[in-house]
């Protein structure tokens, strides 16, 4: 019997497909990814069940770079390839990296101007490219768990990341092989999952203390729209910053004087980070301190101590939140709630300084980490098109005044900070000399009002102006800022119509040429990027497994094991040891599957043996239950 095929008018027949769209919080300390799926956002765990990844990469001799907790592990032993906290030098010039380079524990090449690169063993890369790594490993989570390629993804970016930061970001998830739809405010997106899941009207103030980046935004959310207020920051300050004074403070405790290695440096940061996490839940911390020579250095720290370390910088956080209050004309009584997000927020001392500025207990009930993914993962479902009856509205703003420079090296504001974007705005000039017919146009960005105490992101030349006399020509500059808050610049002689215009690229980011590059590269190797990948993962599991039977050996195995059998064990480890530095990932395989053989009866001994011990002393009704 043939069957009717029914649809509502003006539907198309079939349902929607929903694509496959992303959020991504692209940390300094931890990066994640969420998704949408049956209408609830969630960030995707790794294999191993984890949702945090360390936004740590190593590199290796030969292979792909490590990612995440592998990475993380290897910081230690191997500082100068082991890359941390790269957020903080994204978009940043070599200038900006001398400045602070000696917060990192490896080595920089600044001998060029422009975009400074890392020294590793398998050659110099740059912060983007560092990046780049750890967007890739979170892309293909999400893949594996959504079955298939990603459509687009959004990435929060600091609210106080400027211009050259910002390009960075998209340069690093274009490498990645990424879709980016939009980059939005990590407060915006903490704000947007926030608002959607509370439905709270009003203004509310976000307070974001990331591990290398501050931001406080003010919103108001009214009937489905996002309007962001004003936004305040300071994109060098953060959780790493604990950790650095408290690891300054341990060098002098402790009577370590002179150049320490970079796996001591590296070593004492790890220590005062534990440290910090160990006393948001108690009053005090022992310390237990290698020095270089051998001896050790052992001390009590209390929490009490510790905030006195920390306050200056947490004191710090609040000048932006005076900033913006004054910026946007809000009183504090008129916030409803002051969210907390980001790592650092577990500070008691934070949240009490914060509490106690706004008079009012900070909102803590959302879990710091997650909140800025699922937020961007909201917007990326929407903005893939799997919400098309959404009527949210999401209204960002800049961070930073835009403008070029006039005569006298001033700087004539275009686009003032906390302009709602996407924008365009125009203004006219006129030429200062008799008969001038180019005009040279500098873009700067900053809150000064001399060119040099701003920053300076692009400067082009406008050619074809018709001679005239000093201020009879006209020239009309336009700027426009997307919806990720990217800036192009346009320069038009308003008589004879000639123009020029820019795309701000930062001489410190990538160029188109280098990023067409490096994806050529990686097409050109992508087989063998996947046979070293491969090779490398087997690598991993056959570490994994000679720990894990070492460690049984040592614990059970004169117990449970005769001494032919102990010998087979201990030769399938020598033959696993042997073959996992060779290039055939067959006879690595086989040497895994050896040494599983091997131990197979070992390993159900000990599993007997731990259930036993479990079931002792008890009735079977016990263990059932009713």
């Amino acid at each position: 019997m043939a069957l009717f095929d029914i649809s509502e008018p003006g539907q198309s027949k079939a349902p929607h497909e929903p694509r496959r769209a992303a959020g991504i919080d692209l940390g300094t300390t931890n990066s994640l990814i969420a998704t949408v799926r049956d209408g609830h956002a969630e960030t995707l765990p790794d294999e191993q069940g984890r949702h945090l990844l360390p936004s740590v990469v190593r590199y290796l001799t030969r292979g792909d770079p490590v990612v995440g907790e592998d990475a993380a592990c290897s910081a230690i032993e191997d500082p100068l390839n082991t890359i941390a906290s790269v957020k903080r030098l994204m978009g940043r010039g070599v200038e900006d990296i001398m400045h602070f380079a000696s917060r990192h524990p490896y080595s920089f090449d600044a001998t060029g101007g422009g975009m400074p690169r890392i020294r590793t063993i398998s050659g110099d890369v740059s912060p983007v490219e560092v990046s780049a790594e750890i967007l890739r490993a979170l892309a293909r989570r999400a893949e594996r768990a959504l079955g298939g390629e990603l459509y687009g993804v959004v990435i929060t970016v600091p609210a106080y990341f400027d211009d050259a930061q910002r390009q960075a970001t998209k340069d690093a998830a274009r490498l990645a092989g990424l879709n980016v739809m939009r980059l939005i405010n990590e407060p915006t997106a903490a704000a947007l999952a926030y608002g959607l899941d509370r439905s709270a009207e009003g203004i509310h103030a976000v307070y974001d203390l990331g591990g290398g980046t501050f931001d406080f935004s003010l919103l108001r959310f009214t009937q489905g729209v996002f309007e962001v207020m004003a936004t305040a920051g300071d994109s060098a300050l953060g959780g790493d910053d604990f950790d650095r004074v408290l690891a300054e403070w341990i060098l002098r405790e402790a009577g370590i004087e002179g150049a320490t290695s970079h796996g001591d440096l590296r070593r004492l940061m790890f220590e005062a980070r534990g440290a910090k996490e160990a006393l948001s839940a108690a009053p005090a911390v022992e310390l237990d301190i290698q020095r270089s020579d051998g001896s050790r250095w052992q001390a009590t720290l209390t929490r009490e101590t510790f905030e006195s370390l920390v306050e200056p910088l947490i004191e710090r956080t609040l000048a932006p939140c005076r900033r913006a209050l004054r910026d946007a004309g809000v009183d504090r009584e008129q916030i409803q709630h002051v969210v907390m997000v980001g790592g650092a927020t577990r500070v008691p001392a934070v949240r009490a300084r914060v509490g106690a500025f706004f008079e009012t207990d900070p909102y803590t009930e959302i879990d710091p980490d997650k909140v800025v993914a699922i937020g961007a993962a909201i917007q990326a479902d929407i903005l893939a098109g799997n919400k098309p009856e959404s009527d949210m509205l999401l209204l960002d703003v800049i961070p930073l005044s835009l403008g070029i420079e006039t005569m006298g090296g001033l700087t004539e504001k275009l686009i003032s900070r906390n302009t709602t974007i996407p924008v365009s705005k125009a203004q006219e000039f006129t030429t200062f000399k008799d008969g001038q017919t180019a005009m040279a146009i500098h873009v700067v960005q900053g809150e000064r009002e001399l060119v040099s105490d701003n920053r300076s992101l692009a400067r082009f030349e406008l050619h074809g102006i018709p001679p005239m006399a000093a201020g009879a020509a006209r020239i009309r500059v336009t700027f426009q800022i997307d919806a990720d808050g990217l800036l192009s610049v346009a320069a038009r002689e308003l008589s004879t119509g000639m123009e020029s215009r820019i795309e701000i690229k930062p001489s410190y980011g990538l160029t188109d040429t280098e990023v067409e590059t490096m994806l050529h590269e990686s097409m050109a190797h992508a087989r063998e990027d996947v046979a070293a990948r491969q090779l490398r993962e087997e690598r991993v599991e056959a570490d994994r497994l000679l720990d894990a039977v070492g460690a049984a050996l040592a614990q059970d195995g004169p117990r449970l094991l005769e001494d032919a059998e102990r010998v087979a064990i201990e030769s399938a480890m020598d033959a696993l040891r042997a073959a996992r530095d060779d290039v055939d990932r067959a006879r690595l395989r086989d040497a895994i599957a050896e040494l599983d053989r091997a131990s197979a009866d070992f390993a159900a001994r000990r599993m007997d043996e731990t259930i036993q011990r479990a079931l002792g002393g008890h009735h079977v009704q016990e263990i059932l239950g009713p």
